[in-house]
């Protein structure tokens, strides 16, 4: 079984609204210093199956036509 982490996060330049609101809020809460806040996903996949490289190629695939809007969106994967 592969273990693999897709991190899904908004592209530069793309407005954060979640983001921004974030932002406001550690600040109402006390928290200064905080600069600029994105919000991003995170999507823990369970793979069967031990190659490496087929799972990489499977969670690409996943991540294009599901996980991600890459219009809009960055991914990155990471696999244990």
């Amino acid at each position: 079984m592969i273990k693999a982490r897709v991190t899904v996060t908004l592209k530069n330049g793309v407005l954060d609204p979640q983001g921004k609101a974030i932002e406001g809020a550690l600040g109402a809460l006390g928290f200064d210093g905080v600069g600029h806040v994105r919000q991003g996903k995170v999507f823990d996949v369970e793979l069967e199956g031990s190659d490496k490289a087929k799972a990489e190629g499977d969670l690409k695939a996943m991540c294009d036509k599901l996980l991600a809007n890459t219009v809009i969106e960055n991914y990155t994967i990471s696999l244990d």
